[in-house]
């Protein structure tokens, strides 16, 4: 997929695998309709950081999760 154009699409494409690789429980809490394309480029380089993890600890995850709430709209 081309993540490089801040497109809804791909706003919805990076919060559902960033909710999969973190196995939220509450992925309905990231609903991708609440994040703008006006903070694209944070929201790629969340999702670049997450993807390339392989273990993500706990405190790691409630800082993403942070950080994805201050990046909604």
């Amino acid at each position: 997929m081309d993540l490089s154009n801040p497109t809804p699409e791909n706003v919805s494409y990076m919060i559902d695998k960033i909710t999969e690789k973190l196995r939220m429980v509450n992925s309905a809490a990231m609903n991708s309709d609440n994040f703008s394309t006006s903070k694209y480029d944070d929201l790629h380089y969340m999702y670049k950081m997450v993807m390339k993890r392989t273990t993500i600890t706990p405190n790691e995850m409630q800082a993403i999760a942070a950080e994805l709430g201050t990046l909604r709209s």
